[in-house]
């Protein structure tokens, strides 16, 4: 049996570095890392006492994206937890993020940055789901509403 001590990252693939950069360091405000010299583009981010891993897929590379995806919890997706859930609502609403009540909702002209809500959800903790420039999907969650 594997003695395992805890997560240590989580690594995404994304298509444009410096958006990337923008979305993880301004719209959700993690701290961004000293990176070792690799040979290959990326960025890593503070998510707690952890890690985001986000890497610039080489030339000729196969990186998988959720192209033309919509916000589904079914897919893969890592999850923050945050102090405050009406707290973390009000700040994404003040980044142009927009609740939606479709389960499967996409970036549309009329709400490019949709936000689906569970304040009271079976998971026992209320939730939030949105994608990233790259459709990656997140969900804050929180202890309290």
């Amino acid at each position: 049996m594997l003695d395992i001590e805890t997560l240590h990252h989580v690594s995404l693939p994304v298509s444009d570095l410096e958006r990337a950069r923008a979305f993880y360091g301004d719209t959700l405000g993690l701290i961004e890392l000293d990176r070792p010299p690799f040979t290959f583009g990326g960025a890593w981010f503070r998510v707690g006492d952890r890690s985001l891993h986000l890497i610039v897929p080489q030339a000729g590379g196969n990186p998988t994206f959720r192209q033309r995806k919509a916000i589904d919890s079914h897919d893969g997706h890592f999850a923050i937890r945050v102090r405050s859930y009406s707290d973390a609502v009000a700040h994404l609403e003040s980044r142009g993020f927009r609740a939606t009540e479709e389960r499967n909702s996409q970036p549309s002209a009329g709400n490019p940055k949709p936000m689906r809500l569970s304040p009271a959800g079976p998971a026992g903790f209320p939730q939030i789901y949105i994608l990233d420039p790259d459709r990656n999907v997140i969900e804050l969650n929180a202890t309290q509403e």
